[in-house]
């Protein structure tokens, strides 16, 4: 028999194995040993985190011939047996993403004239159930509501909300979480113990963390280090080049660059992690990751934050250290700089340019114009006063150059959209999010609302989602808003340019 991946080897054939979920183990376990059974369950939750598995055992209790006491399936008798080996008539499981149209709904209803011939429950486990056609979900909400007596309906997804409310308030809902890291780790450790593998326990909480509350995911990547090491030790070292990572001690070197602002420093750094074969996406995953933890440390003001870092004690004197030489402001601008960077590298055909760029401009202050880049500009010059360093006070020759006025008044619904612009951009996806973060407003011809951006890409990005753009707007101020998408040169001020809504809108605020 050919090999088994350990995610389908080790699948949990009872509760008791279940990880991470004892919130819905515990409510299924009395409902089956209550005989309090639904007819309908919708299971929520990111890829990995149970939801199949949690129905399989569900579907097996439920016909049980011997239920153990704390609710799970004996796992011994004819029914147990039968549907674990897929022999068993009564459960169906039905894949939503290729059997999504009405016909197929149409024929489960048909199939659900006729009792099990055996067992008491007749059991469909409907994956991806988001993916059903409306037709296919308007078919199926009469049976959902009232089914036969014998009859159970499992669906699971990643997307609830993509489902019809119709639908949802048809079923018992039961949201899975994401597994915490100790919880996987532990799990992992039990696996490779009883496949006879030895691993240190760095090399296991890393596979953890990369597993992202997935313990699927998280299997999978522990098989690939596995294989890669057979026959020998599972190394923290040997995890880090199978999965394309970066040891922590490379970020500490990077942010003490970076603090420095030596851009040649860190630009041969970065030659090093790819010249490793390091994948450049990871990096700025974890280096966000590890930006994170200075940033708990610094909040904690020295309070005992070892359980929420899951770092070893070395590594934790070295964030210590880098929270001391940062302020606040700085460790966030860090943070939004790099998720920018992230969401950037994953259109980019040249990410280690795009990582570059952004390492530039991370340690240029001078060339952002928002709040966080102008706090860290003033402590350079704060500490090049204090090393004697002479400071000129040089004055821009964009300062030189007239202010645009605006003729006439603002409406009212634009001054709403200026006053209420990040409420508007919280309600965007994050890639919209992050552009209009950083749009300039103003007023053109016929009261049109500029939104204006210094970067080719993020314009020609904004004009492919003018849709949405439109709807955000029209959303919040219950009017269809005309607007166009503007250019500005960065290198000047802005309200040389455009007249800046945000300046007059603020100061009829003070005016009133």
């Amino acid at each position: 028999m050919g090999y088994t991946a350990l995610y389908r080897k080790f699948r949990p054939a009872v509760f008791d194995d279940v990880k991470g979920q004892e919130h819905i183990v515990t409510t299924l376990r009395n409902q089956l040993l209550s005989n309090r059974i639904g007819h309908a369950y919708l299971f929520c939750g990111t890829r990995g985190t149970g939801k199949t598995t949690v129905a399989k055992i569900l579907a097996r209790a439920v016909n049980c011939e011997a239920l153990l006491e704390d609710g799970s399936p004996c796992g011994e008798c004819a029914m147990c047996r039968a549907i674990s080996e897929g022999r068993s008539l009564n459960v169906i499981e039905i894949d939503a993403a290729s059997n999504n149209g009405v016909d197929n709904v149409r024929e489960i209803i048909g199939e659900l004239e006729y009792p099990p011939v055996e067992g008491k429950y007749k059991v469909y486990v409907m994956d991806e159930a988001h993916m059903l056609s409306i037709g296919a979900s308007n078919a199926l909400l009469k049976t959902l509501e009232e089914p036969p007596s014998y009859a159970i309906f499992i669906l699971a997804t990643t997307d609830p909300a993509k489902l019809p409310i119709t639908i949802l308030s048809r079923c018992q809902r039961y949201d899975f979480r994401r597994i915490s890291i100790d919880t996987i780790a532990a799990r992992m450790k039990e696996l490779v113990m009883e496949e006879g593998i030895e691993a240190e326990d760095r090399a296991i909480a890393y596979v953890a963390k990369a597993a992202d509350g997935s313990m699927r995911d998280g299997l999978s990547l522990l098989d690939r280090c596995i294989a890669f090491n057979y026959g020998h030790t599972l190394t923290y070292d040997r995890v880090l080049n199978i999965l394309g990572a970066v040891d922590t001690e490379v970020f500490s070197r990077l942010i003490r660059i970076i603090v420095s602002g030596d851009i040649s420093a860190a630009m041969k750094l970065i030659e090093e992690v790819v010249m490793q074969g390091r994948e450049l996406n990871q990096f700025v995953a974890d280096l966000i990751w590890y930006m994170r933890n200075i940033m708990l440390l610094k909040a904690s003001d020295g309070g005992d934050m070892e359980e929420l870092l899951n770092v070893s004690s070395e590594h934790l004197e070295l964030l210590k250290e880098e929270a001391k030489q940062l302020e606040m402001s700085e460790i966030l601008r860090y943070i939004n700089v790099f998720s920018e960077l992230s969401q950037q590298m994953r259109y980019s055909t040249q990410k280690r340019i795009v990582l570059e760029m952004y390492l530039v401009r991370i340690m240029r202050p001078q060339m952002d114009t928002d709040l966080s880049a102008l706090l860290q500009r003033v402590k350079q010059l704060e500490k090049q006063i204090e090393d004697g360093i002479c400071v000129s006070a040089a004055i821009p020759a964009a300062a030189a150059e007239p202010v645009v006025e605006l003729e006439r008044a603002v409406p009212e619904d634009i001054k709403k959209i200026v006053r209420e612009w990040q409420i508007i951009i919280g309600k965007s996806d994050n890639l919209l999010k992050a552009i209009l973060n950083e749009a300039k407003l103003s007023l053109g011809d016929g009261d049109r609302l500029f939104i204006c951006l210094g970067d080719g890409f993020k314009i020609k990005t904004m004009n492919e989602h003018r849709d949405e753009v439109q709807a955000l707007l029209n959303e919040h101020t219950g009017r269809d808003v005309p607007f166009e998408i503007m250019s500005f040169d960065t290198k000047r001020r802005f309200d040389t340019q455009y007249a800046d809504l945000k300046k007059l809108v603020h100061i009829n605020i003070e005016e009133e």
